[in-house]
């Protein structure tokens, strides 16, 4: 199993968790891992752009035109966060459409 993600990665949620908006930051119950997380505004924009499968590179894309990030810090803290989410169990990873 892979332990780490890289830029190559496609990832998605996995199921079995409820996400709610409060006042303007997404919280998540896990069922499966019976605890709470508090993602944030950017963790939760995160979570809502891997709803679908995509791809690490798409992603980090994505968040560098809606915030004022530079491409490197960005993908550092995108990194370590959806590391953060595969050490919980929260998500999962894909290479070369092949499930990890």
């Amino acid at each position: 199993m892979i332990k780490t993600i890289s830029l190559e990665h496609i990832v998605s949620q996995l199921e079995g968790n409820i996400t709610s908006d409060m006042d303007g930051e997404k919280v998540m119950l896990s069922i499966p891992n019976g605890k709470y997380y508090n993602l944030g505004s950017v963790g939760g924009k995160i979570w809502d752009q891997i709803k679908e499968p995509k791809s690490i590179k798409a992603l980090i894309n994505c968040l560098i035109e809606t915030y004022d990030v530079g491409e490197e810090e960005c993908k550092k803290q995108v990194l370590s966060f959806l590391n953060m989410l595969l050490e919980e169990n929260l998500i999962k990873i894909y290479m070369e459409n092949k499930d990890l």
